[in-house]
């Protein structure tokens, strides 16, 4: 399930910089997150036919720990697409995929003030990523860019996100967990949308393929995806899986946007990847759910 979702992740970095061309960030949020709402409601329903615990559909919803979790994981979801989606205005989509990749090294350093004993190569993992992002972010330019920083947020909002989930997830529905975070994530996006931004019905509709595909796919089905997936295993080896979302993303825009990076960009890559790989150097022991 994370394997796939990741996919789709790497994959939805295409539509989603192709919708930038013609909408502005927050009101593309609000709608993709409205799309993956209306996905999410009939799933929940199919699958209440099958729970014999006598309980009625939105009785299942009163739940303190389901509203919890899915304020939590909604509002760092927020911010942390908002983010990507605002640094990718500025940012080609595999670059962008590399610095959003960074939460892979973050979760694990989360994972400390919670307790959790963290690789012994946390340490090295974060040096080779702080050498990755030089490399990636500032050779041949005088200072780094709004867009790489506003990625770089995108990532710490990610990890927190990742870590909220892990903690909700075995004690919900993971469906309406899922359901509930698009949700608040729609209703924030819409709010600043509407404060301060503008669109038109013609850059929706010409934007119907981009919206549709980040919010039905990624936003539906890859996080209901993460949320089952995260559920049999730790945050930091979920994280390794994700991983693979920045390589996925360079190759959908090598073959569909024809993006090249430098060879300090690769090497910044390169360097990253092989920090998040360090960083899950003994991974912990898989869960009992």
């Amino acid at each position: 399930m994370l394997l796939l979702a990741t996919l789709i992740w790497g994959s939805t970095f295409i539509p989603q910089r192709l919708a930038m061309s013609g909408m502005t960030p927050f009101y593309f949020q609000a709608i993709r997150c409205s799309l993956g709402v209306l996905a999410l409601f009939p799933v929940t329903v199919l699958l209440d036919r099958s729970k014999a615990d006598g309980k009625g559909y939105w009785a299942r919803w009163n739940d303190k720990k389901l509203l919890l979790g899915g304020l939590l994981c909604g509002i760092t979801l927020f911010l942390a697409c908002n983010l990507q989606q605002i640094g990718l205005v500025d940012t080609d989509a595999g670059k962008s995929a590399f610095l959003t990749a960074m939460y892979i090294v973050i979760v694990p350093i989360i994972g400390i003030f919670l307790k959790k004993k963290p690789s012994k190569m946390i340490p090295i993992s974060v040096l080779m990523a702080v050498m990755g992002l030089y490399f990636l972010s500032c050779v041949g330019v005088t200072q780094i860019s709004t867009g790489d920083l506003l990625l770089i947020g995108c990532a710490l909002m990610f990890a927190v996100q990742i870590t909220f989930v892990d903690i909700f997830a075995p004690q919900v529905d993971p469906v309406r967990l899922n359901l509930l975070q698009v949700a608040v994530c729609a209703v924030l996006s819409a709010i600043v949308a509407i404060s301060t931004e503008t669109t038109t019905m013609d850059a929706v509709l010409g934007n119907w393929f981009p919206l549709c595909y980040a919010g039905i796919l990624s936003m539906g089905v890859a996080y209901t995806m993460q949320i089952f997936g995260q559920l049999e295993l730790e945050p930091a080896s979920a994280s390794l899986i994700m991983s693979l979302e920045s390589v996925f993303a360079v190759i959908f825009g090598a073959i569909i946007l024809h993006e090249r990076m430098s060879t300090w960009e690769l090497l910044g890559c390169g360097l990253l990847f092989a920090a998040v790989i360090l960083s899950q150097i003994n991974l912990p022991a898989k869960k009992k759910v």
